[in-house]
């Protein structure tokens, strides 16, 4: 079993910048992928982006690509999602999770996180 916790979510101004926290426990994570997700009010959870953890291969969604960073701290078993350039059309609430495999697609993703909202103002 995997426990996924996130952190770093609040209130900011357009054009400035948030970091959120992932942070893993329980069995080896070595193997699994992390992605970061997010459903805003009224629409369906969506891909943000996904780092490959054995090798630190990215993906981002295009509405997030060159404005969002996501990394990882092995040694602390934490994903980590930068989130610059913030936009209110990014406002949601975001979620970790890890899969064991390599993939965009939310119902494959085993382990979720609870979720930390983020709130951009105009």
């Amino acid at each position: 079993q995997v426990q996924l916790v996130e952190s770093g979510g609040g209130l900011v101004q357009a054009g400035n910048s948030l970091r959120l926290s992932c942070t893993a426990s329980g069995r080896t994570f070595r193997s699994y992928s992390m992605g970061w997700f997010r459903q805003a009010p009224g629409k369906e959870r969506e891909f943000v982006a996904r780092i490959n953890w054995p090798n630190g291969y990215t993906v981002y969604a295009n509405s997030v690509k060159d404005r969002f960073t996501i990394s990882r701290d092995i040694a602390k078993n934490t994903a980590y999602l930068q989130m610059d350039s913030l936009k209110p059309e990014d406002t949601a609430v975001y979620y970790c999770a890890a899969a064991n495999i390599p993939t965009n697609d939310a119902p494959l993703y085993d382990y979720w996180g609870q979720g930390t909202r983020v709130t951009v103002s105009s």
